[in-house]
Parts: C-alpha cells; sequence; structure tokens
C-alpha cells in the first residue's frame, strides 16, 4: 500500500465523479442509506447505551456505501443492477464484520470523548441536548458557555472524523488492523488536505444549493397549504428526505477520496 499526494482541485474531480455514480443507480443508494439509518435509529432507542451503540455502527454504513460506490463504478457502462450493489455493500459488512465492531467501538469512544471535554464548559448541556435528544430552547443557544462547548466539539471532532475517513475502506480493502487504519486514515487526510478542503467546500456549495430549491418547494408547498390541507407536513417530509438523500450523494464521493489517495 502507498500513499499518493493529488492536487487540490481533484477535490472537485471526487465530488463529480460522486454524483455521477451515484445518479446510475440512486434507489440502491438512497436504499442502502436508509436501511442503515433505520438500523442506527434502532439501535438508538436502546437503554443507557443506545447512543453508543448507534455511533459505533458508523464505520460499518461508511464501508457499506463506500462497497456500493466501488461496485457501481467498476460496473460495465450503464446502469448497474440494482441487487448487485446491494449485494457487494453486504458482501463488505459480512466479511469484515468483526474489525468493523473494534473500529466501531473505537469510534463511540472517541465520540464520547469528545462530548465529554465539550462538558467542562457548559456542563454537559450540549452533550445532553446532542446524544439524549434534550430540548434546545433560544435562551441556552444564546449562553456563552454552551457556544464555547458546540466550538469545542467541533475543534476536537475534525481530528477525529479525519481518523476515520479511510479508516473502514483501509481495514477492507489493504487488510489494514483497525488501530493502524485510523493512523494511516489520519495521515493521508493531512497529507491530501488541500484537496479534502476543496472537497468539503464544494460539498458545502451543493448542500447550500439543494438547501435553497428545497426551501423554495416548501415555501410554496406551505403556501398552497392555505387552500389544501396536509401541506406543512409534505413540506417537512420534503426536507428530512431531501436532506438524507443528499447524505447518500455524500458518502457516494467519499469512495473517490480513497482511491485516489492509496494505490497497491
Amino acid at each position: 500500500m502507498k500513499l499518493q499526494i493529488v492536487s487540490a482541485r481533484t477535490g472537485i474531480l471526487w465530488v463529480r465523479q460522486g454524483l455521477s455514480t451515484f445518479w446510475r443507480q440512486p434507489l440502491a443508494f438512497i436504499s442502502l442509506f436508509f436501511f442503515f439509518m433505520a438500523i442506527m435509529s434502532i439501535a438508538s432507542q436502546l437503554p443507557f447505551v443506545g447512543s453508543a451503540v448507534a455511533l459505533a455502527l458508523l464505520p460499518t454504513m461508511t464501508l457499506a456505501l463506500l462497497a456500493a460506490t466501488a461496485a457501481a463504478a467498476s460496473a460495465a457502462p450503464g446502469r448497474p443492477p440494482a441487487g448487485s450493489v446491494f449485494m457487494a455493500a453486504l458482501n463488505a459488512v459480512r466479511r469484515d464484520l468483526k474489525p468493523l465492531a473494534v473500529l466501531g467501538v473505537i469510534y463511540a469512544v472517541g465520540f464520547l470523548a469528545v462530548m465529554a471535554v465539550s462538558a467542562l464548559a457548559d456542563g454537559g448541556q450540549f452533550a445532553s441536548i446532542y446524544l439524549f435528544g434534550g430540548e434546545l430552547t433560544q435562551e441556552i443557544a444564546q449562553q456563552d458557555s454552551f457556544r464555547m462547548a458546540v466550538w469545542i466539539a467541533m475543534a476536537l471532532y475534525l481530528p477525529l472524523s479525519l481518523a476515520f475517513w479511510h479508516a473502514p475502506a483501509l481495514l477492507h480493502w489493504h487488510g489494514v488492523p483497525p488501530v493502524k487504519s485510523i493512523f494511516f486514515s489520519l495521515v493521508a487526510c493531512f497529507r491530501n488536505f488541500g484537496a479534502l478542503t476543496v472537497f468539503g467546500i464544494v460539498w458545502f456549495g451543493v448542500f447550500i444549493g439543494a438547501g435553497i430549491v428545497i426551501s423554495l418547494l416548501t415555501g410554496l408547498l406551505m403556501a398552497v397549504g392555505a387552500m389544501a390541507g396536509g401541506a406543512t407536513a409534505m413540506g417537512s417530509v420534503l426536507m428530512i428526505g431531501g436532506a438524507l438523500v443528499l447524505a447518500a450523494m455524500f458518502f457516494s464521493s467519499v469512495w473517490f477520496t480513497f482511491r485516489d489517495s492509496f494505490s497497491e
């Protein structure tokens, strides 16, 4: 395995390739993403340990979507069968279930540690709201201590996110043990930080643009709602569904960041 350094503008190419691959079989990607989100949502309902279990499942979901993207990208020209994309994801997870579990536990512990450090600033208000779904009021959001906790969590989560960015893929395609995969992922992300920064900026623009379109459609539905009932509910469904579809698109582009960062 060899680390490859790419130019900053490669970040734009990663987004384009991800979107292109997603639209080759959008229903398969959306179904797969919703499937794992449903599993994580169910896991989060477990008493006491639900939030930690849901966090531990994130590397598994990441690998599934990466494997699906790899299968769709390597298929013959045209639209690959949805079943083959879905099965490629499930087979990847089944093959590396044990090391993925280890990776998931490490990620959950790291995330909870980030929340614990942020709790030093506001007594745990932000952590409680994020992990257990507490009520966020305007009064709480305007507190300096709460804002400080948010900034601390964001600052600490960035290196954690980079450490696990390539880790599931390194574990699966290169057979790297969980702890080493975390280290190699962190090194690769810092060496290609320019490309990843451009990648993030472009995706931010995509999310903003899509958010504007969804907001306009929702506003139109709200206006129609004065004459037809149920428009408010339809608008909420549109916003939530659109956000989930965009998240599925995003994960489909992560595969290309890994593929171009490492070679045999």
